[in-house]
């Protein structure tokens, strides 16, 4: 409950119920947690929201009772129902539950009374119209700029180096180098790196719909001029061992997905992500690059992978991704969640009995930037010198 805590301490006006279930109770029904927790303990003054036809899944199958649910969702505490079309039904059950005495006016008086905090909190009826002032600003390049700073600073590098324990790194990757190869369906489109509710409810594939950066595009910018960039989505085994590329970047993951959509049971990459790990990297050095939006099933291709990167859904700015690829900037991210190995292990939390994660909470390898690199090298080498003179002086004053 921390984050609850904090965000109502802050002044968050409204909440929303989730589908879920706690020890079997829907949420949309669970009055000791809305009404008790949330406005008792909690003190929240605001409005507390269904989800889209949440009322009906207290049942199932869902709509079968639907008076009493709307009896268990306003008598839980919940103050606006978001429904979609069957309002007329919800106002004529909720009517009838009030003139019955089922639902005590009071609760009513509540919810109207939070609601009308919040939009007279907001302005609403002193200005009920968005302030349109600074909508040029939105996607400004200083927008950009910050989201990606965010991107290179969200990205976790979880392995560099072949045998993990990084002897020979491979990030940072050299700029200038004859031939690079950029694979997967996932390095050269847009609404892959954005994932769900990015202008559509399920999100979208390809480059058409929003304005931003892919990851090859970012490669293309990048490297140096004289660097050839071969992109190819889905490569066979032959083309890579007959091209003489001095490392590959491959770029899978899921497409996107929002909500019970993304709903899955063994949480692997869409193809052909494995078959293109597998024809790339046994073949070249290769820096496998995972685009998800959780942990996925990657240990059988790992061993064959030279550096592995988790960037989630990095948006728009695919230029966060070669800012720490190349260089410019070092990792710095950490796993927010443990990384599985298999889905038989789910669900796995920190501090389970049996703890065997792939890679662990909190993980994630950090690298220093081309330019602080060059800084300790260089200051590394001021400091030596003066020792191997006095040492020399020494040995010649003994003579």
């Amino acid at each position: 409950m921390p984050a609850y805590s904090d965000s109502i301490i802050k002044g968050v006006a409204t909440v929303m119920i989730s589908y879920s279930s706690w020890n079997g109770e829907k949420m949309h029904a669970n009055r000791d947690l809305v009404t008790g927790f949330l406005k008792g303990t909690l003190k929240f003054k605001g409005f507390v929201i269904s989800d889209w036809e949440g009322v009906d899944r207290i049942t199932s199958p869902p709509h079968a009772n639907y008076s009493y649910s709307v009896q268990a969702s306003i008598l839980a505490g919940l103050d606006m129902i978001m429904i979609p079309f069957k309002y007329i039904e919800f106002i004529d059950d909720l009517i009838s539950l009030v003139k019955n005495n089922v639902v005590p006016m009071d609760r009513i008086d509540d919810a109207v009374g939070r609601i009308l905090l919040v939009k007279f909190t907001m302005g609403l009826f002193e200005n009920p119209l968005a302030d349109l002032s600074l909508v040029n600003e939105l996607g400004s390049q200083a927008h950009r700029d910050l989201a990606r700073e965010a991107v290179r600073k969200s990205l976790v590098l979880l392995k560099n180096g072949k045998n993990g324990t990084n002897p020979n790194p491979v990030i940072p990757l050299p700029k200038k180098v004859s031939k690079i190869l950029v694979a997967g369906s996932h390095a050269d489109n847009l609404g892959y790196q954005c994932g769900g509710w990015t202008m559509e409810w399920q999100g979208f594939s390809g480059n058409n719909y929003t304005r931003g950066t892919t990851i090859l595009s970012a490669i293309k910018s990048t490297v140096d001029s004289s660097t050839e960039i071969i992109y190819r989505e889905n490569p066979d085994g032959n083309f890579v061992k007959s091209n003489n590329f001095a490392y590959a970047i491959v770029v899978v993951g899921e497409h996107p997905y929002a909500e019970t959509s993304g709903d899955s049971m063994n949480l692997t990459m869409a193809e052909p992500g494995p078959s293109v790990i597998s024809n790339v990297c046994e073949s070249v050095k290769c820096i496998v690059i995972i685009i998800s939006g959780r942990p996925i099933v990657i240990e059988p291709y790992i061993s064959s992978i030279d550096a592995l990167v988790a960037a989630w859904l990095p948006g728009t700015e695919g230029q966060g991704i070669t800012d720490v690829l190349f260089g410019d900037h070092g990792f710095s991210g950490k796993l927010p969640r443990t990384w599985f190995r298999t889905v038989d292990q789910l669900p796995m939390n920190f501090g389970d009995t049996h703890y065997d994660p792939l890679f662990p909470l909190g993980f994630g390898i950090e690298t220093e930037s081309i330019k602080e690199l060059v800084t300790r090298s260089t200051s590394d080498g001021v400091i030596g010198r003066p020792c191997i003179l006095v040492l020399v002086l020494a040995l010649i004053l003994s003579l």
